[in-house]
């Protein structure tokens, strides 16, 4: 039997029960398939990808056809998960027109089932076009990555009331334009609870704290891939960097001594 997507309605209903929902960033199949397993309600497949899988200091050099790269991957490895795609840096900030045929091809070359920019009152044009086109949009506020310069680094977002407002006001019009879900990253988690009861749209957070509708990690942080790797907001919920390193150090030592292959794995 064919499995169901989860869609935008399920997450509001979710959100409007007091039902959280998972959230975790992939970028292949192999992951998909695992995260589909475990029974993630959502994947986001990231501009992250320019720092955990190509080795970028930020998001920035990403591409629109490298995220829809990812996106095909990750579509055919999970069947169930909501997906999410990434709007990259420059690919929406421009001309609307551009913005609206980029996120168009994101969905349909893609294979997710909307996408997720970043940006405040001032992305509201833009979204009210890409909705009013029939592409679903997931705001992002707070600490956003693409920004990084701007803010003078990653840096925890509206500790001062005028920037909690600002947030605030910047969520609402968010919901106005048509988002169907915001994430909200790197903010006090008081402040997030003020956003998240203001709207009526689903909050994913990120180092927000307990209080919105959801949480999103990435994937390669949340196993310990990294173990120089070590944010306040990050929880590991398993240390793959021990468990990969010794289990490439075993194989090489193995092939060294001529211990492997032995008959047993030798046809």
């Amino acid at each position: 039997m064919k499995k169901k997507r989860i869609s935008t309605r399920q997450l509001r209903k979710w959100a409007e029960d007091g039902r959280k929902i998972s959230m975790v960033t992939c970028y292949d199949a192999t992951f998909a398939r695992l995260v589909e397993e475990a029974g993630a309600d959502a994947v986001l497949i990231g501009d992250s990808l320019g720092m955990v899988i190509q080795g970028h200091e930020t998001t920035l050099p990403v591409t629109l056809d490298e995220i829809i790269y990812h996106c095909r991957a990750v579509a055919r490895g999970c069947r169930r998960p909501h997906l999410v795609g990434d709007l990259p840096f420059g690919t929406y900030q421009g001309n609307v027109d551009a913005a609206v045929m980029n996120a168009a091809r994101l969905m349909k070359e893609g294979g997710v089932q909307a996408v997720k920019l970043e940006g405040g009152a001032h992305c509201a044009p833009t979204i009210e076009r890409m909705t009013t086109a029939g592409i679903p949009v997931m705001g992002h506020l707070g600490l956003t990555p693409q920004s990084v310069h701007q803010l003078g680094g990653y840096r925890i977002q509206g500790r001062t009331v005028d920037a909690a407002e600002k947030l605030l006001a910047d969520a609402c019009a968010l919901e106005a334009a048509g988002c169907y879900a915001v994430v909200l990253e790197g903010i006090p988690a008081p402040l997030a609870e003020r956003v998240s009861a203001a709207l009526a749209i689903p909050t994913i957070g990120i180092g927000a704290g307990p209080h919105c509708d959801g949480q999103v990690l990435v994937l390669y942080d949340l196993l310990g891939l990294d173990g120089a790797f070590n944010p306040k907001f990050l929880k590991k919920y398993a240390d793959l960097n021990r468990v990969v390193v010794d289990a490439v150090r075993a194989y090489a030592e193995e092939v060294k001594t001529g211990a492997f292959p032995d008959d047993a794995h030798s046809h």
